[in-house]
């Protein structure tokens, strides 16, 4: 499950010195030394009970404008500072059942009731509220190749909430959680990790019955203009072609090698299949054999 950390103490800081010295520091949650810098400072901008107010009722004078200019994320979400050094800094809002806004999206909007890992790790602390109920498991990633419906080995670990002051570390590809709504609406504080690398690792969402992969769901826009440019363009599919064999990522091997097959009928779009399944990745050939399957 996620690392647990005691906040160190110290005095509450407000959110432009802690943006400050985030900036000045840059953030890096793989190392020990970075990881208790950035819980020193999470922890003192916890306990300054009036930055988020201040900020949400400025955002809101201001007409939003920042916050839709700034944030690639839901409505859920609340950037607090973004970095040109690889990090952000957001509030995350989590509603109850109760909540209007649970009820006009639903559970699926917020993550609950989806199993999941991340590929990329995080700071957080409760802020605000009772806070989100998860269940843990932990798996060791050396261990899959990331297969859909490749086993875990899932070990369940237990049920626990982000309450006011508490504070964890949640490790890139380690710590799988399925999120259940507060009792009421609550908020809590991250310190994200957003490198160049972050794009190109797979997320898991899992089925927690079966104890297996179920869906890989990061996808890179480039990925995506594949699909469209073996349609359009010779050059396109030139472009696919060489993805397909030599792009260092293997989904995007494996989604140029669906792209070409999209644009081909018959023979020629199970050879290309076929070439797949001769890949070195185990993800790409897996999913071949799946698409050459239907």
């Amino acid at each position: 499950m996620p690392r647990l950390i005691d906040p160190p103490a110290g005095a509450a800081l407000d959110l432009a010195e802690v943006a400050a010295r985030l900036d000045e520091s840059g953030v890096d949650l793989s190392d020990e030394d970075g990881i208790a810098h950035c819980t020193a400072i999470l922890a003192g901008l916890a306990r300054n009970r009036d930055f988020l107010a201040d900020s949400v009722v400025a955002a809101l004078k201001a007409s939003y404008a920042d916050q839709l200019t700034l944030n690639l994320y839901s409505a859920q979400v609340f950037l607090l500072h973004r970095s040109a050094r690889g990090f952000y800094l957001r509030a995350n809002l989590w509603p109850s059942v109760r909540d209007a806004a649970y009820a006009a999206s639903g559970p699926a909007t917020f993550a609950y009731g989806l199993p999941h890992d991340h590929n990329f790790s995080f700071l957080t602390a409760g802020y605000f509220g009772p806070g989100y109920v998860s269940d843990y498991y932990d798996y060791d990633p050396e261990a899959v190749d990331g297969r859909l419906g490749e086993p875990l080995d899932l070990k369940f670990v237990e049920r626990s909430q982000l309450g006011e002051g508490k504070m964890m570390l949640y490790r890139a590809h380690r710590d799988i959680h399925s999120q259940l709504p507060p009792e009421t609406l609550s908020v809590s504080l991250n310190i994200m990790d957003e490198g160049e690398n972050i794009p190109w690792r797979d997320q898991y969402i899992v089925d927690i019955e079966a104890g297996t992969i179920a869906r890989r769901p990061t996808l890179t826009s480039g990925e995506m203009l594949l699909r469209c440019a073996v349609h359009l363009t010779e050059n396109g599919r030139d472009i696919a072609e060489q993805f397909a064999k030599a792009h260092p990522v293997p989904r995007v091997r494996a989604n140029a090698i669906a792209a070409l097959a999209a644009a081909a009928e018959g023979d020629e779009r199970d050879a290309i299949f076929e070439r797949g399944i001769m890949d070195a990745d185990a993800r790409v050939r897996d999913d071949c054999w799946r698409w050459l399957g239907r």
